[in-house]
């Protein structure tokens, strides 16, 4: 076998002419080293042929061999190294939207991709299936603050799995899909994505919705699931688990269709990982309560028999908890309850009380500590199950999503330093807002809090739009509508200038990008995204920057 070094020298001539020449055997090649031949060849390593000095007459073909066509030995060739920098992406009306970066996780797609709003092209991708995941339905998303995000950032990207590949109206074959579960942190290198730890295989626990990073320092993180009622508090470093609650819902009634609507008892619990592997043991379906994910508007599903589990009376569908901007507290939104645990991050994410966003409800239920690691907190009703909340930047309102029956948004003040305090003082309502469609969904507030933008989703294939609500007045100022199907989580440009949203995160319809230019609140152009996406994350430049990201509003 000739050696990689043997292929590599310059051909030898054989000056014995009584010895017939042998031609040179090729070397047996996988294909790993072909690629990382062909990849040396192209950067100028290796293989790279020494370039000619600039005096150096180029030796023209031997007589007798005709030219080609446009051969000429002294022709200069022009070059010109192009930067992708200098095509800047436009919208229609000339303006370019920002050095920004958008992460898309796709859904059913099974990775993410990191999208230069700048330009207009996709800087890197991920694939979780590539790493074993073959159930990796790419969920929600936060990246981490990076001075400079074209050198590197990194992000975290909860994954759902199991059942809920089916739930989304697209053939297959499939009847028992992967486990999945997993949840990936991954650092874009300046090149290219790299999984640095499946954070759910390091720490035992599989939860597959809202992530949030703690505003303050950007050092640790909250990962929820509404299927477990299992929410989790990470370590940004050392991946590990700072503190595991589970909730659990013990209804007054055992039948299904008033289990919530006639209340009940909401127990708060500390788990713990094995004192011997310190794991916990929660990873991939273990834990699920339902089969699948409560989808918007699919709360009363659940007391309608039409979502199956091992546990469906035990349900309260805790699948997100967002920041206080301040960092001091931190509140899980519990879907089937209507309303808010708010946890203080200095005692160990202790429950300090319950937050009752129904219009018929008080203002707080009290929390009960029953022993070192178990609260509970009785309500006696339930009006309204309810989804999306979220804190303004300066921390003084606190707004939650009323659906399924009051189909509202509440906001309370949440000024006060004292939780228990926090009191709410205004119900926004649209006459369109009826039955369980249309509903207020995801929301992103502006910079200075002084505007509140509200996905308004329609079932498709009918089309969803936004709303803005002014926060002084608590008034409606306006609603585009009309925008695309599946309209799905928004965020802000950190100079306040343009709302981006996203769309296709049911996977069916058309999967895109849009912008709204906060100055006239009209909808200014889209840019491509293939995949279908339910969430996105802008890349933080600074800390500061995650009071009006995903960590404090979903």
């Amino acid at each position: 076998m000739v050696s990689m070094e043997e292929q590599l020298q310059p051909e030898q001539v054989n000056t014995d002419a009584s010895v017939s020449p042998t031609p040179p055997q090729p070397a047996a090649l996988n294909r790993r080293s072909l690629l990382q031949i062909a990849a040396t060849s192209v950067l100028g390593v290796g293989l790279a042929r020494p370039a000619l000095a600039a005096e150096t007459t180029p030796t023209l073909p031997p007589q007798g061999v005709a030219l080609e066509p446009g051969y000429s030995p002294n022709q200069p060739i022009h070059r010109k190294v192009s930067n992708i920098d200098d095509y800047l992406f436009r919208l229609p009306n000339g303006d370019v939207i920002g050095d920004y970066i958008l992460l898309c996780p796709q859904k059913m797609g099974g990775g993410t991709h990191a999208l230069d709003l700048k330009t207009g092209t996709v800087m890197a991708s991920i694939w979780y299936w590539n790493y074993g995941d073959y159930c990796p339905i790419s969920h929600h998303i936060q990246a981490f603050p990076s001075s400079n995000p074209y050198e590197g950032f990194e992000f975290i990207n909860s994954c759902q799995g199991g059942k809920d590949a089916l739930i989304f109206g697209i053939p297959t074959p499939m009847s028992e899909p992967a486990e999945g579960f997993n949840m990936y942190k991954v650092k874009y290198d300046g090149n290219m994505m790299v999984l640095e730890d499946n954070v759910a295989a390091s720490t035992g626990l599989g939860l597959g919705v809202h992530t949030t990073i703690k505003p303050d320092d950007a050092q640790s993180y909250w990962i929820t699931d509404g299927q477990k009622d299992i929410a989790a508090w990470f370590d940004r470093g050392s991946s590990q688990v700072k503190v595991a609650l589970k909730y659990d819902w013990v209804p007054n009634v055992p039948e299904l269709d008033q289990a919530w609507r006639q209340g009940g008892t909401l127990k708060v619990r500390r788990i713990y990982p094995d004192a011997t592997t310190g794991l916990f043991d929660y990873q991939g379906t273990k834990g699920l309560k339902i089969d699948w994910e409560m989808v918007p508007s699919g709360e009363l599903l659940v007391e309608e028999g039409q979502i199956p589990g091992q546990d469906v009376l035990g349900l309260c569908g805790a699948d997100g908890t967002i920041w206080h901007p301040s960092g001091r507290w931190a509140a899980t939104l519990i879907r089937l309850c209507g309303g808010l645990v708010v946890l203080d991050a200095q005692k160990n994410m202790e429950p300090v009380t319950f937050c009752s966003f129904n219009s018929q409800t008080p203002d707080h239920y009290p929390v009960t500590k029953t022993d070192k690691d178990t609260w509970e907190i009785k309500l006696d009703q339930v009006g309204s199950p309810g989804h999306e909340s979220g804190f303004s930047p300066d921390g003084k309102y606190f707004c939650f999503m009323n659906n399924g029956r009051e189909n509202a948004l509440g906001v309370f003040d949440s000024s006060d330093p004292d939780p228990k305090k926090w009191k709410k003082f205004a119900e926004i309502r649209d006459p369109l807002w009826y039955g369980r469609y249309p509903e207020p969904f995801h929301m992103v507030f502006t910079p200075d809090a002084k505007k509140l933008y509200l996905v308004i989703l329609y079932p498709a294939p009918a089309k969803s739009g936004v709303m803005v609500i002014d926060t002084e007045t608590w008034k409606i100022r306006k609603e585009i509508q009309n925008i695309a199907p599946d309209v799905e989580s928004i965020t802000i440009t950190p100079d306040g200038r343009y709302v981006v949203g996203i769309t296709g995160g049911f996977q069916r319809y058309r999967s895109m990008v849009y912008f709204i230019d906060t100055r006239t609140d009209e909808l200014v152009g889209f840019m491509p995204s293939p995949g279908g996406h339910h969430d996105l994350s802008l890349v933080p430049r600074s800390v500061d920057e995650l009071r009006w990201s995903r960590s404090c509003m979903l």
